[in-house]
């Protein structure tokens, strides 16, 4: 079906809808939105997909709601909102718009339902509520800020701001889908690299690039720091234990903190080293081969003091 009509309620606007919006757009770009609960446009036709509204969930039909009883569960028991039952039965082909190569649809697919789509379900159905000083500043709450005042007059303002609103969540989507993208090619480079390595403690990258997933994906444990090119210098560059957090397999010389040039050149004697972050996260040099020193020589300190990499966590 190739609808003429995306179909969605007029009033005030949620994330659900409009991110829902996001995705259908870019399949059917000539489909107008048209939004109403009039019941003329929220019955099911050949000629529209209706979603957030209509009290029904058929597929076939070309409905997607989920405030009804009875609403679809994931096989886990968690609610859809219309943001996830639009990209269960969209979004691999939204990836496959996005030009994402065929062969990472399906993971894609998967890990933007549990990462991005998931939270945005949950939020919409109240089965989780943000607290805390950033809770107003989750992408449902923003987009939110978005909607008209309470006092404005204009009997036109709600559909302005959506469409608004919707320039903005198209652009998160676009964003988080390029860099998840991004990721997946950063993969498939750092594990040639990590193979190149083999036992080696120092992972050299021909750029720089995401390279902590691929690092614990291929159990590559004993790896302790990262050296790659940048615009005019290279950096050497720690590995965080985990994903959040910053606690890294091995810090930087303790000596080096802080240092520029002259005076880090001086402490770690390497010819070249100019730069060694107060957090002893990461460094600089100005060639290739300062910074893979740099990099050999943290490797032994942080060897000496007993340190143990096991940065699969």
């Amino acid at each position: 079906m190739i609808p003429n009509f995306l179909v969605t309620h007029s009033g005030g606007f949620h994330a659900d809808e409009l991110l829902s919006s996001v995705i259908l757009t870019r399949l059917f770009p000539q489909a107008r939105i048209v939004r109403s609960r009039a019941p003329e446009w929220i019955t099911p036709g050949e000629d529209r997909i209706i979603y957030d509204v209509g009290g029904s969930y058929d597929p076939a039909a070309g409905i997607f709601d989920h405030h009804q009883r009875g609403a679809p569960l994931r096989d886990d028991g968690q609610p859809y909102s219309s943001f996830g039952l639009i990209w269960k039965h969209y979004g691999r082909d939204y990836l496959a718009a996005s030009e994402l190569p065929e062969a990472h649809v399906e993971a894609m697919h998967g890990s933007f339902d549990a990462s991005f789509v998931l939270p945005v379900d949950l939020t919409d159905n109240g089965a989780l509520s943000p607290s805390g000083p950033l809770a107003g500043l989750t992408l449902p709450a923003l987009l939110e800020t978005l909607k008209p005042v309470f006092d404005e007059a204009d009997p036109e303002a709600d559909d302005r701001a959506f469409h608004a609103a919707l320039a903005i969540a198209r652009s998160f989507v676009e964003a988080r889908i390029a860099q998840s993208a991004a990721k997946l090619r950063a993969e498939a480079i750092v594990h040639r690299a990590i193979e190149a390595a083999g036992q080696g403690r120092v992972l050299e990258l021909p750029r720089g690039m995401p390279f902590r997933p691929a690092i614990v994906k291929a159990g590559a444990d004993q790896l302790l720091f990262v050296v790659h090119p940048r615009d005019k210098d290279w950096c050497v560059t720690g590995i965080r234990r985990a994903e959040e957090g910053f606690e890294l397999r091995a810090d930087l010389p303790a000596a080096w903190a802080g240092l520029t040039n002259g005076a880090l050149e001086a402490v770690c004697g390497i010819e070249g080293a100019s730069f060694c972050h107060n957090g002893r996260f990461i460094a600089a040099a100005r060639t290739r081969d300062a910074a893979l020193a740099m990099a050999e020589l943290a490797v032994k300190e942080a060897l000496s003091i007993g340190v143990q990499s096991n940065g699969g966590g």
